[in-house]
């Protein structure tokens, strides 16, 4: 079993992307004085099947379990990436994202920033099965499995912002 740090940074659904985009770029300049050598803010909607398919290399998606998902065989195909109808779970994906990508010198990249999911999850024919309950607040929830203390300065400015919703740090 190994170590990781876990982070949730989170939003106000009144930030508007290009505020939030704004916070990223002066993170990002941090990021380079601390010596990540790639380095990308990007501000995407996932619209599109192409669009969809990216963000599923930023995040897993919000999970969520819900008994009115139970036995429901179809929910809206451009909303989940999986749905377990038994179990009466799902991972929803997000509509949109404003993130900052950094690559350490390892090639490894790690995703900073914050997306936004539906409210309402809909069957095939438009109708609410369950909802998300984030009204519309932007949300990350995910882990940096590294020690490196430039992971953790990059998090503290989204603290001193106040977007740092929750840490676990299993290396302190």
């Amino acid at each position: 079993m190994g170590l990781s740090y876990h982070f949730t940074l989170s939003a106000p659904a009144s930030k508007e992307p290009a505020e939030l985009e704004r916070f990223l770029k002066s993170v990002e300049s941090t990021a380079k004085e601390l010596g990540f050598r790639q380095t990308l803010v990007l501000n995407a909607p996932f619209d599109t099947k192409e669009r969809r398919d990216f963000a599923r290399r930023l995040t897993t998606g919000l999970f969520i379990e819900d008994t009115r998902l139970a036995g429901i065989v179809s929910p809206a195909s451009d909303q989940l990436w999986s749905h377990d109808p038994v179990a009466g779970a799902c991972r929803v994906m997000p509509k949109q994202a404003v993130v900052l990508i950094v690559t350490d010198e390892r090639g490894c990249e790690c995703f900073f920033g914050f997306f936004r999911y539906p409210e309402e999850i809909l069957n095939v024919h438009g109708k609410t099965i369950a909802v998300t309950g984030l009204a519309g607040r932007w949300i990350q929830r995910d882990f940096v499995d590294s020690p490196d203390s430039r992971y953790r300065r990059i998090l503290r400015l989204f603290a001193d912002s106040g977007f740092l919703e929750s840490e676990k740090d299993e290396y302190a």
